[in-house]
Order: C-alpha cells, then structure tokens, then sequence
C-alpha cells in the first residue's frame, strides 16, 4: 500500500492583505498626483501673473530681510546700477523652463551691481554661448556707467548631493551660490536675491538677456491616470486568480 499526499495550493486569502495594501498605495500615488497638479497650475497661474506685471522700484536694503521668495520670487523690477565687470562670474547653463530661447553648451553671466546707496546685488545679465564666455570676446557688451535694468528677483535653488563642485579658481560655479560667489569675488552686504536681467540688450547682444515665460512641465494628470490604472490591473488579476484558484480541485490522501 502506497500512501500519496497532495500540497495544497496557496490560498488567495494569504495575498488579500498585501494585494489590499498595495492596491492603497497606488490609489495613494494616483491622488498624490492630483494634488499635485492642482499645486502646479496654482503655481503656473501665479507665476505668469507676476512675470506679466509692470515693473516695481526695487525694494530698498533695508526690506531685503523681509521678501519671502513664495510671494516675491519673479516679481518685475526696476533700477538703476553700476556693473563692477572685473568681478563677473560664470554659471553653468542648465537647461531653464523659464528661457526656452536658451540652448546648447554655455554660461550665465553674473554680474556685481552697485546701487546709487552703495549696496550691491548680483544681476544675471544673460546668456554666452560655449567660447564667449571671456570678456574680450564680447568688449562691446561690457558697458561703463550707471545702466537702468529692469528684470525679475529671483532666489538661488538649493545645492543638490548630485551638483558639480564648483571651480572658482576657473571662475566656474554650477549654481548661483550667492554667498560662495560673493566670497571668491570679495563682496560684502549683497542681497539675498539675484535679479534676472530681460532689459536691456548690451551693444553687442552678449550677454543674451531674455524675456522670462513660464513653462514648467505638468505631466501629473499622466502620472494619476498611470497609477490609477495599475491599481485597476491589480484588482482584475487578484479577482481573476482567486476565482480560478477557488475552482481548483481540492486533493486528497489516497490508498
């Protein structure tokens, strides 16, 4: 007499909770994602309404402390400055959502701007191309006197694990790190911001200056849709394979 035993089949009861939890967490991912994307077009909304505004007077030192960069960051403003050229420095170019006229290998130009007060701030006065990036290369743009600008206040990004050691010995940084420049250039007191120069062009056209447009990517609807539909495909195939796995003959011990 020969004795056979047949092992059972998994339960589908042993998966519903973690088919349950997964199926949350992307029902979670889907709603993240519309949040978001209401945020995002709150966002875009506010920021082309504060790009499409007239100019201000640039707030005096004194209120620089104050600015918050949720509610000041891209405001228009207007003033009048000195260029201290020997002191520019060269940022990496990054591809920017805010200068689609931008591209290819190249530097933005920060440049010292001295106040009729005395304080400085620094002005991004706009793009070179890869090889423009001397000053000799470009003379005609370096213009002497007091220059009215007109432009956006913008504040530094923060300096990501993955961002290149800057190069001040090559006059080289890979983002606008006021204070990191300001050290190497020997400034004191500048402003906590930068202004974004739109006008006006130099003679010469370098460096490029541009209007800034808001163009930030919203592909959040995508992403809900994506995740929403995985948990949709989860649910089909659970019930699907609980259904054939309950029709499963149950074995038994046979003589």
């Amino acid at each position: 007499m020969r004795l056979r035993h047949a092992v059972p089949g998994r339960s589908w009861r042993g998966l519903l909770v973690p088919a349950a939890v997964a199926f949350l967490v992307l029902i979670g991912l889907g709603t993240w994602q519309l949040e978001r994307k209401s945020w995002k077009e709150a966002l875009i909304a506010s920021l082309t309404e504060r790009l499409a505004a007239p100019p201000e007077a640039l707030p005096p030192a004194s209120a620089w402390k104050d600015l918050d960069p949720a509610s000041d960051e891209f405001r228009h403003v207007s003033f009048s400055a000195e260029f201290d050229h020997a002191k520019e420095a060269l940022v990496y170019a990054a591809a920017s959502a805010f200068r689609p006229d931008v591209s290819g290998p190249g530097y933005w130009v920060f440049t010292p701007a001295r106040l009729a007060s005395g304080t400085l701030l620094l002005v991004n006065r706009g793009f070179v191309a890869e090889g423009r990036q001397g000053p000799a290369t470009r003379p005609e743009g370096q213009i002497s006197g007091l220059v009215t600008i007109m432009g956006a206040l913008r504040w530094p990004p923060m300096r990501r694990w993955f961002t290149p050691r800057d190069d001040p010995t090559h006059n080289l940084w890979f983002i606008p790190d006021l204070d990191a420049i300001s050290a190497a250039k020997g400034l004191a007191g500048q402003a906590p911001f930068y202004v974004e120069q739109e006008i006006p062009v130099p003679p010469g056209g370098l460096p490029r200056p541009g209007k800034l447009v808001v163009r930030l990517p919203d592909n959040h609807l995508q992403y809900a849709v994506t995740w929403y539909g995985l948990a949709i495909v989860l649910v089909v195939v659970f019930v699907a394979w609980a259904r054939s796995s309950r029709r499963s003959p149950q074995s038994s011990p046979s003589l």
